[in-house]
């Protein structure tokens, strides 16, 4: 998709250039559809409860997050197609014209079944609007701006920990949780209003017809996702290693359908050995892992092993996300030099994080300050680190892309960090079940899930570190200090 950046010809990149003129209303939007799925993510996790309380469906709790999921991986691979059919005034318009219509669902249903419906059109609209916003960069704004830009979208995590779980208590507590909905749903149709008076209407090429969708690759992603899902509630361990089984298979066959098809959710060779991207991607996977594997457990663990209120135990998982928001923030701006700094500890903070809550988190505590503040300053480092290097690790796989596919890379950012969100959060679960966290339960299950998982986990930044030090020589490769 080549469409000339206007207003950005500055060869010195600046937070004033990205935030002023044209350029700022193009920032408010790209920012404001992420910050629309990420405050509509924390909202609906804590208000979810009362939802189910209100109109049943208990069993198929879970199933709220993992339709989410797979319908967002869905939107996010789709989107670079959207775009070069419509252009980016028009796809914007249809994808929170989508996620509108999940919102409506939710608000008026009347059973889980048309929750579930809801929630699945909500994860196809939030997921074209995440991967538009990482896409849409690079034909509105010019390549000195990347790095900022994206640090600007990660920021918006940041403010929706602040914002998401605030809004879902008040509603949950007055119990009007279909009101919550309703708000998202007029926020999504202002927003489309907004972008499409902003955003340019030309058709954006994208090298390869509109209808090209890479449906093999998405279905073994998405069966995949489902099959983890499905068998980590499996009481026998022998089930979760034939859904492992199966979900390793799929994707076998997504690599080999990525390396022997015209059409691919990934640009041409990523997955080959030689590849220059596949370390990118590698460490990219990794740490969006690590850090949702804590994101997971983190408030079970704090509320059944530490004592702390849901709210604490909220906002103290929040942390994450927020020192991701700061260190992407204020990493954007950094030196070649600063960045591949900043690349190579990301993993080595992660991996003396989980590490450290592997002892702390399983221990016998009172839920002291004292209890906490480790835990809390665990959670930061991990957040803060993974932060510092992802505009420089998007910035990077954009960087190393052929021109013709980098409008597929854009598109595959989401995609991929969506699809290790869903596994960390499957293979997690399978862990903690065979550690015993619904049987026995209790308090013992519960230490012995703590420890496993953050124990087993540990591996993935420890393999981190190993491709980080591939993507420092080949971040040198991208600039000189």
């Amino acid at each position: 998709m080549n469409a000339t950046p206007d207003t950005n010809s500055a060869s010195t990149p600046t937070w004033r250039l990205l935030f002023s003129g044209p350029n700022g209303a193009k920032s408010c939007v790209l920012a404001a559809g992420v910050a629309l799925h990420a405050i509509n993510l924390y909202m609906i996790l804590t208000l979810l409860p009362s939802a189910v309380n209100d109109i049943g469906g208990l069993r198929y709790y879970a199933w709220n997050e993992t339709l989410f999921i797979v319908a967002s991986i869905i939107g996010s691979s789709v989107s670079i197609h959207v775009l070069g059919a419509m252009g980016p005034r028009r796809a914007y318009a249809m994808a929170s014209g989508v996620f509108a219509l999940g919102a409506l669902l939710c608000a008026v249903a009347p059973t889980m079944g048309a929750m579930l419906w809801g929630r699945s059109f909500q994860g196809l609209g939030a997921g074209m609007l995440v991967s538009l916003a990482y896409t849409v960069i690079r034909l509105v704004f010019a390549e000195p701006l990347w790095t900022r830009a994206m640090g600007m979208l990660s920021s918006m995590w940041g403010i929706a920990t602040l914002i998401g779980p605030a809004m879902g208590g008040v509603f949950a507590e007055m119990g009007a949780w279909r009101m919550a909905f309703w708000i998202l749903c007029a926020g999504s149709l202002v927003f489309a209003l907004f972008a499409v008076r902003v955003l340019p209407a030309i058709p954006a090429r994208s090298g390869m017809p509109a209808s090209a969708v890479a449906w093999r690759q998405l279905m073994a992603l998405v069966v995949s996702v489902l099959v983890l899902s499905v068998t980590s509630a499996a009481l026998h361990f022998q089930q979760n290693l034939v859904g492992l089984a199966i979900a390793l298979g799929l994707f076998a066959w997504f690599a080999h359908c990525e390396h022997n098809r015209d059409t691919r959710l990934l640009p041409r060779g990523t997955l080959g050995l030689r590849s220059t991207l596949l370390p990118f991607y590698c460490l990219l996977g990794g740490l969006a892992l690590s850090v949702e594997v804590i994101e997971i457990f983190a408030p079970l663990f704090l509320q059944v092993l530490h004592h702390q209120r849901p709210v604490v135990a909220g906002y103290l998982s929040a942390l994450m996300a927020a020192e991701w928001s700061t260190g992407s923030f204020t990493s954007a701006g950094a030196t070649p030099h600063k960045a591949r700094r900043a690349l190579a500890m990301a993993p080595v903070l992660g991996l003396g994080a989980i590490l450290f809550l592997a002892w702390w988190m399983p221990r016998p505590a009172d839920g002291s300050l004292m209890d906490i503040i480790p835990i809390g300053v665990a959670f930061a480092a991990v957040g803060t680190g993974v932060g510092m290097a992802w505009p420089h690790l998007l910035g990077g796989i954009l960087r190393l892309t052929p021109p013709a596919e980098q409008g597929l890379a854009s598109a595959s950012l989401t995609t991929v960090q969506l699809y290790t969100t869903a596994v960390a959060s499957a293979v997690a679960g399978t862990i903690a079940n065979a550690a015993g966290l619904a049987q026995p339960g209790g308090v013992g299950g519960a230490e012995h899930a703590a420890f496993w998982v953050f124990a087993l986990f540990a591996v993935i930044p420890a393999l981190c570190i190993l491709v980080s030090r591939r993507v420092v020589a080949l971040h040198r490769t991208l600039g000189n200090d």
